[in-house]
């Protein structure tokens, strides 16, 4: 069965927002987005909101350019929920860049133009792109909502998205160094009892490769001890998540068995309905194992 493993318990900094935090990175990764060629970083007005705002709702970079609001953030789990979040966000943003705007008078007022964009590199498949609409929300669907928000999710783990990667190295560089970790971390004997040390040490191979291969290795050599703990907090956050979803299932599991012995159903069929969620063979004979010392128990 899961536990609950380590999360940070507040707003934390990430290497993605660490990198790209950059005016001059930021523009480069603007620039392969849009396919375009601008020049001058100090045109780039960086506006982001390092607390949250409703609950965890965050993002790791917005700035202004181009008459462009820019939302950028970066995932290592799916979330159809962003356009809420962003919606949520981008709401504030606006407020502070219009505070000094009489939105009651006659006179227009004039925003920049919102775009929202997550960079995903979870271990869930996703296309190279994918589009959630604030519209797929709502409980009662209309062919021409009032109000709509769109985010556009680019799949950067390494062999995804190659021309956007060619055109932004940091980013292909980014995708390669978070390619390394899990590698590292997946060579993680499972029967080591100090797990929490192993990571560290697997998130400082990867480093040690980046900077041997050239690999970002300046922000490396400068900032080794930080993305170490950064990375070691986002790996555990992606892993809680996991957990959290493995939980619920071992949940509905628990429920079909129930459902199966009250029936009299053969626990040979409920196996093979449980076996399609996604449970391993190991977890399931726990499971059934936990009903039948229900049973005993009620029994005496």
């Amino acid at each position: 069965m899961p536990s609950n493993s380590i999360t940070s318990p507040k707003y934390k900094d990430s290497v993605f927002r660490m990198l790209f935090n950059d005016k001059k990175e930021l523009l480069s990764l603007y620039n392969a987005l849009n396919n375009s060629s601008h020049t001058n970083p100090d045109d780039i007005i960086i506006n982001t909101i390092g607390d949250s705002t409703f609950l965890k709702v965050k993002n790791d970079v917005s700035f202004i350019f181009n008459y462009e609001l820019n939302v950028f953030e970066h995932q290592s789990t799916p979330c159809p929920n962003m356009p809420l979040r962003d919606l949520f966000y981008v709401a504030k943003l606006l407020k502070k860049i219009t505070q000094e705007d009489d939105l009651y008078a006659s006179k227009l007022v004039k925003i920049p133009t919102p775009k929202f964009y997550v960079f995903y590199n979870g271990t869930e498949p996703l296309p190279d792109e994918k589009i959630y609409r604030l519209s797929e929300q709502f409980e009662k669907q209309t062919a021409t909502p009032d109000i709509e928000l769109t985010v556009t999710v680019l799949n950067i783990n390494e062999g995804n998205n190659k021309k956007l990667m060619a055109a932004c190295n940091t980013l292909k560089s980014y995708s390669i160094f978070v390619s390394l970790v899990r590698k590292y971390i997946k060579e993680i004997p499972k029967d080591i009892d100090d797990k929490e040390e192993e990571i560290k040490s697997a998130i400082n191979h990867a480093i040690q490769d980046c900077i041997d291969q050239d690999i970002l290795k300046a922000f490396f050599e400068k900032h080794r001890r930080e993305v170490q703990d950064m990375t070691y907090w986002d790996y555990n956050e992606e892993l809680h998540n996991k957990t959290i979803a493995t939980e619920a299932t071992e949940k509905a599991a628990l429920e079909i068995i129930r459902f199966g012995r009250e029936e009299a159903i053969p626990d040979e069929k409920t196996r093979l309905r449980i076996k399609r969620l996604g449970l391993s063979d190991a977890t399931i004979d726990e499971l059934f194992a936990q009903i039948d010392a229900e049973t005993a128990n009620l029994i005496q």
